[in-house]
């Protein structure tokens, strides 16, 4: 038997995780980003070890898009795009946790919490990135290749050119608008999973 549990955060407890994010950001100056990229994957290396619920796993999977984002070879995001990226994996450095990772099921909850409030703020960026990883699995199929194999492609810069695009227009028009009423994987309806290839480390049953 399973249950269905909603809850809702006001401003009040939005404000207390965004102070925490803050808070991990300034104890992350400094940091390379090859650090910051290695504490995110190592949340994802922890988390595997442990049962977590679906709606956790959910998130961890968009944190493995974002970490997957920064290191994609093909994707290859302009600097100031990766540093927002990278930004928002500040937090996965902080072993301050709201709650303990060790605490069983919920231990990943704050967490949780914070992939959500990143997927929203990367909203455009997940959903370009998602659309490339769509075409170049669907190509890569066409033409007879693994996706895991293409690095930088001529074919492939000029999809990529042409999302990156989409993506500054869409984040222009939406600068100063607040979150949004919905995240990056909900909105599509679709979990990550079940998207084109991409370089992910997390493995889930």
């Amino acid at each position: 038997m399973s249950i269905t549990l909603n809850f809702e955060l006001n401003d009040r407890d939005l404000a207390h995780f965004e102070a925490a994010m803050e808070r991990s950001r300034k104890a992350a100056e400094g940091r390379s980003d090859a650090d910051i990229i290695n504490c995110a994957v190592g949340l994802l290396d922890d988390a595997q070890k442990v049962h977590i619920p679906d709606f956790i796993k959910d998130r961890l999977l968009r944190l493995d898009d974002m970490i997957a984002m920064v290191r994609d070879e093909a994707w290859a995001l302009p600097d100031a795009d990766k540093q927002r990226v990278l930004s928002a994996l500040m937090y996965f450095c902080d072993p301050a946790d709201v709650i303990p990772d060790h605490v069983d099921v919920l231990g990943f909850l704050d967490d949780a919490v914070m992939i959500e409030l990143s997927v929203r703020e990367l909203k455009h960026e997940l959903d370009a990135y998602d659309d490339f990883c769509d075409y170049r699995d669907h190509e890569a199929k066409r033409r007879g290749v693994e996706a895991s194999s293409l690095g930088r492609t001529e074919w492939l810069d000029s999809r990529r050119e042409e999302l990156i695009d989409r993506m500054h227009q869409r984040r222009e028009r939406d600068f100063g608008t607040g979150y949004g009423s919905s995240s990056g994987y909900a909105s599509a309806g679709r979990s990550s999973y079940v998207r084109g290839w991409r370089p992910g480390v997390f493995k889930f049953g």
